[in-house]
């Protein structure tokens, strides 16, 4: 395979280039659209024709069907999914412009970098140069680069599943984003492969009081019942459950670093794994954090309602028990809304899918390692998952050691490796042979 440096690193910085932040479903996704449009001319310069879909103006979903001659088609078709949206990014707080796709220090720069334009752009890359070469992959593949992943996939990969099952539901398994990165632990390379990620539930809770004068005593204040509500579920730490993903990791980073993770795993140990260790120490167990409040209209009026919003992530199958314990903690007193569910997703950790990533990266590390993980956030991959597709978080990335990988996700100065780049796009090369 020729070098594509060059390619990987002009789409990426390209794609930066296309502001597609996403604030929320409030507003329209011009950036989306652009993003989409840029992806489909891409696609079309190498024949392969793309169908836009868009659930709202702007935002805009691509579907695109690779099954050049050769391919075996007898085999169901592997999803590949990408999300073009991105988090808004405050200039003010950057080193550089967050969406100039600046390269400097052998680093692409800017929004998007790492959360997901990076593997977009190498999927294009592999994908372009392939079908210019006539190498078809191993079998049908799906193409899908999505709107509004960053807001909850509602506008995005939810709504193609709704509205058009059709485009993806003969595909049996997926890759996606938030894996296959790599993480050196006593001088050991280990590339996480996620195969599981915790459910979501973001939670409304309303108390309801009596109104008054602010001079006034008052026994029934509603801010007061929510406060006490809210300090409760805030102060509550859920008992740890080990899944097997999260198992498995803590068995191979306790082994590379020489210490028993399993039997100690603390936060003074998980502390060991750098960066990663919030990742790690949010899967651990349920997590809930109250984000948004909202009371009152002037300061001399006691407000009859008062209310929060809380971000929830269960384990996988432990959904009810979450909600079962934020209703105690919460008391009679306080009323619970679901505002928006998504579900927690497991894949097989042993799929021939897995052992496919693996040969691909020990091609071209031979020392790698892979090993399973539970992501604490959420990907497309819980839409993909209520059609039956196996989902694994793969984006082949080797990383320096002492890059804080994980801030990066949302972080300031977002970035990727050119190195990165390049060994993502040799991976994902052998991968299309292998899967």
């Amino acid at each position: 395979m020729a070098d594509l440096t060059d390619t990987v690193v002009g789409l990426t910085s390209d794609l930066i280039r296309i502001d597609s932040s996403n604030f929320g479903p409030t507003t329209d996704g011009p950036g989306e659209r652009v993003a989409a449009e840029y992806i489909a001319t891409q696609l079309e310069a190498v024949g392969i024709e793309s169908t836009l879909y868009e659930a709202a103006p702007g935002r805009t979903t691509l579907v695109a069907r690779w099954e050049p001659a050769g391919v075996d088609r007898s085999r169901p078709p592997l999803l590949i999914h990408g999300h073009t949206d991105v988090v808004p990014a405050v200039a003010a707080d950057w080193s550089v412009d967050p969406f100039a796709g600046a390269v400097i220090d052998d680093y692409v720069w800017g929004r998007g970098a790492v959360d997901m334009k990076n593997f977009d752009a190498m999927v294009l890359a592999v994908v372009q140069q392939r079908q210019r070469e006539g190498r078809p992959p191993a079998r049908p593949i799906r193409l899908v680069f999505t709107a509004d992943e960053e807001a909850g996939s509602r506008f995005g990969a939810s709504w193609l599943v709704r509205h058009h099952p059709d485009e993806v539901s003969d595909c049996t398994e997926a890759i996606g984003e938030v894996g296959g990165f790599s993480l050196t632990l006593g001088g050991r390379r280990l590339y996480l492969i996620e195969t599981a990620e915790k459910g979501l539930a973001w939670l409304k809770l309303v108390a309801e009081g009596t109104a008054g004068h602010g001079s006034m005593r008052q026994n029934d204040n509603a801010v007061v019942t929510l406060a006490e509500a809210i300090a409760r579920v805030g102060h509550y730490r859920f008992p740890r459950h080990l899944h097997p993903a999260q198992q498995a990791f803590l068995e191979a980073a306790g082994e590379a670093l020489g210490v028993d993770l399993m039997a100690d795993s603390t936060e003074a140990t998980l502390r060991q794994l750098g960066g990663l260790a919030r990742m790690i120490a949010a899967t651990m167990s349920h997590t809930v954090n109250p984000t948004v409040l909202a009371a009152g209209y002037k300061v001399n009026v006691v407000p009859g309602q008062a209310s929060a919003e809380l971000d929830g992530r269960f384990l996988p199958g432990q959904r009810d028990e979450f909600i079962d314990t934020i209703r105690d903690l919460i008391g009679p007193k306080v009323s619970l809304e679901i505002l928006h569910e998504q579900p927690s997703i497991e894949a097989d950790m042993t799929s021939d899918l897995v052992t496919a990533m693996t040969a691909a990266l020990r091609r071209h590390d031979p020392e790698a390692q892979t090993v399973p993980y539970l992501l604490s956030a959420g990907t497309d991959g819980k839409a993909w998952s209520q059609l039956g597709i196996q989902c694994y978080g793969f984006t082949p990335l080797q990383l320096p050691p002492e890059l804080d990988f994980s801030a990066l996700f949302h972080g300031v100065d977002e970035r990727v490796p050119v190195s990165a780049l390049t060994f993502g796009c040799r991976v994902l090369d052998d991968f299309l042979d292998l899967a």
